[in-house]
């Protein structure tokens, strides 16, 4: 009887050990999983933003304007702190200057644009969310059409951004894609915004007052990627030859 009893919880023991060294086993095979498709995800997005050469002509028209090479690459991190109910909110990364992470660099989530980058130190980078009230305008355009305008956030729902300087004349339906239009060295052209929500004229501009809901759910942020444009510092020189020009006329 003793022997049964003992053979029993024996057999017990044994099968809780085999399930903890399963699920151990499974946990392991789920990280490994999990960094296979982070690497994949950032070998997919170099693929479309980063190399000269490529099929759609939507990304290939970038590299073209911007004289060809690869022109992206990108850093994949870890979301350590995030906030999405202030008028400025702001999140922390897990890569910094040791990693080659600056300031103005953009940041990107697995399915949509997040934020740019303010500030870093060696190992950590703040970014500014995308979900900030002040100085935090976007280039976006219409999928379809092409038309561009600026993307903003009115600090009321942390789902939806507007876009405005559409004109009204451009067609629209709801759930239209938006996506960054390039026309900045922060993000590359065709990175996911979101969709059209709604939309009505502005009575002041004339021009399209659009909702837009974003795809990515800034509040379940986990992992994203740095944006680093290899030709920056040759894009802002001619931005700022650009600027000095403009003033220079006004003067």
């Amino acid at each position: 009887m003793q022997q049964s009893w003992l053979a029993g919880q024996t057999a017990a023991f044994n099968s809780w050990v085999s399930g903890y060294i399963d699920e151990g086993v499974s946990y392991l095979k789920l990280k490994q999983i999990n960094e296979d498709l982070v690497a994949q995800n950032k070998a997919l997005m170099t693929e479309l933003y980063g190399k000269k050469g490529l099929k759609n002509p939507v990304f290939r028209k970038v590299h073209d304007t911007l004289g060809g090479g690869q022109i992206y690459t990108f850093v994949d991190g870890d979301i350590v702190f995030n906030s999405i109910n202030r008028r400025d909110n702001y999140f922390t990364i897990n890569r910094g200057k040791r990693d080659g992470v600056l300031p103005q660099m953009g940041v990107i989530a697995p399915r949509g644009i997040a934020g740019i980058v303010i500030n870093s130190t060696d190992s950590y980078s703040l970014v500014k969310s995308v979900l900030s009230v002040n100085k935090t305008r976007i280039n976006a355009a219409l999928k379809n059409s092409g038309y561009f305008g600026t993307l903003t956030w009115r600090g009321d729902n942390s789902r939806i951004m507007h876009l405005a300087d559409i004109p009204k004349y451009v067609s629209l339906k709801v759930g239209d894609t938006i996506i960054t239009d390039g026309k900045s060295a922060i993000f590359p052209k065709g990175v996911m915004i979101g969709t059209v929500a709604g939309y009505n004229v502005d009575n002041k501009t004339g021009f399209w007052d659009i909702s837009v809901e974003l795809s990515e759910k800034m509040g379940a942020l986990s992992k994203i990627f740095v944006v680093k444009n290899l030709k920056r510092a040759e894009v802002q020189k001619i931005q700022d030859t650009m600027q000095a020009v403009i003033k220079k006329e006004n003067d």
